[in-house]
């Protein structure tokens, strides 16, 4: 089959959850023989000039080359090149002119849970769709359904990648005191944007649940980021007392960390000074200032180096939905997690799993300390990596696409691009 899928970021490993998880389905499509088209509404490039050799892509605002992507406005030129001069700045600098500039777009917010396509950016969508007539179009989240109601689009099987019950984030965010993008986010307004779709896919089995009961008529299968194993290679130690949390710089992740830091940090490194703590990805940056102990690594061109050498994970979010895909990625790569309750949402229960609860301060920072003084790296490890291997494997993850779709092999018969 020929499929269309249209989002407005560029799918790819190591940078955020939702991107991973878009990343590892397409490939999965296109293991089974079927051609996928990236189609994004809008250029988001982090340079003038990207490699990108993931199949495909036609961009607004894109121009593609032999496996490499150039801004093709002077619109989308000027944002890349402000977004890589913020870069360069402080931290502190950085974070501020971030947040100006968001203001002039969205209003002066904490954080954007997600922004709806535009009249221009759904024509163009349409456009394509219309010309290249795929046998079936997925829509990354509900802020790019509005497409699905365009009348050149009605008529194709379609489903919408959910990766969040987005009403109960911005429920969350709101009763947490921090002001959202769009301000107004209710259960009826997602529920009629999930109902433009054939079929939507829920990134765990607790959130399939509740669009079920939202969508009742809906086709409606859970679809969780797939997880195969990462075994350290030989002569790869793991560090004692070191610990490691992945993010982004989204809010979830920097309200967690300052109350980390702020409550269970002083904690643990009064009872142990040698403990420290690996920042990876943009969460780092976007702290301008870490406590003793806590190294900031950036975004990282894989994890495995840097997660086979710590000795346990930390996840201590206490607002979001979806899958923590972080979370998933140590249980892979062999490491038990300390988690807050928000972090372990819709994992699959196993009296096995490599997770430990910790729901406050005295919780978590007794969690740490007590996997640290028993902590037998073979057992936790052999821990891990069964529990993906039991829950997590491709067909497992992905086979709801197969009847939502109705995925029947075919001939190939040209490209969207």
């Amino acid at each position: 089959m020929r499929i269309a899928f249209v989002t407005d970021e560029l799918p790819k490993p190591g940078s955020a959850g939702h991107l991973a998880f878009n990343h590892a389905l397409i490939a999965w499509l296109r293991d089974q023989g079927h051609e996928v088209t990236i189609l994004s509404v809008r250029a988001r490039l982090r340079r003038p000039v990207e490699k990108y050799d993931f199949g495909p892509v036609a961009g607004r605002g894109l121009f593609a080359w032999r496996g490499r992507l150039f801004a093709g406005s002077f619109r989308g030129l000027a944002g890349i090149l402000s977004r890589m001069t913020v870069g360069l700045l402080p931290a502190s600098w950085g974070t501020a002119l971030k947040r100006r500039g968001r203001a002039s777009a969205y209003g002066v917010v904490d954080t954007v849970l997600g922004a709806f396509v535009s009249p221009e950016q759904t024509a163009w969508c349409a456009t394509r769709l219309a010309r290249e007539k795929p046998d079936a179009v997925l829509v990354d989240t509900v802020f790019r359904a509005p497409i699905l109601a365009h009348p050149a689009v009605l008529g194709l099987k379609s489903v919408i990648v959910a990766h969040d019950v987005f009403y109960l984030r911005h429920l969350a965010l709101m009763s947490a005191g921090y002001r959202v993008h769009p301000s107004v986010f209710s259960r009826e307004m997602e529920t009629r944007l999930l109902d433009l779709a054939g079929a939507v896919a829920a990134i765990q089995p607790e959130e399939a649940e509740t669009i079920r009961r939202m969508c009742p008529d809906k086709n409606v299968f859970s679809a969780p980021m797939p997880a195969l194993p990462c075994p350290r290679i030989p002569g790869t130690e793991r560090v004692s007392d070191r610990l490691v949390f992945v993010g982004s710089d989204s809010l979830p992740n920097l309200d967690g960390l300052r109350w980390f830091f702020a409550e269970i940090w002083p904690r643990l490194r009064s009872w142990r000074a040698t403990i420290t703590l690996d920042l990876i990805g943009s969460c780092g940056r976007a702290l301008p200032s870490l406590p003793d102990g806590v190294n900031r690594l950036g975004v990282v061109k894989t994890l495995a180096p840097y997660l086979h050498r710590a000795s346990l994970a930390v996840s201590p979010l206490r607002a979001g939905s979806g899958l923590k895909i972080k979370v998933l990625d140590y249980a892979r790569h062999g490491l038990v997690t300390v988690a807050t309750p928000a972090s372990l949402q819709g994992f699959a229960s196993d009296p096995e799993a490599p997770f430990i609860a910790a729901a406050d301060t005295i919780a978590f920072a007794n969690a740490v300390a007590a996997q640290l003084r028993t902590n037998r790296p073979g057992a936790a490890e052999r821990r891990a990596l069964e529990y993906v291997t039991r829950h997590y494997g491709l067909e497992r993850s992905f086979g709801g696409f197969t009847d939502a779709l109705n995925l029947v092999p075919k001939d190939k018969v040209g490209s969207l691009g």
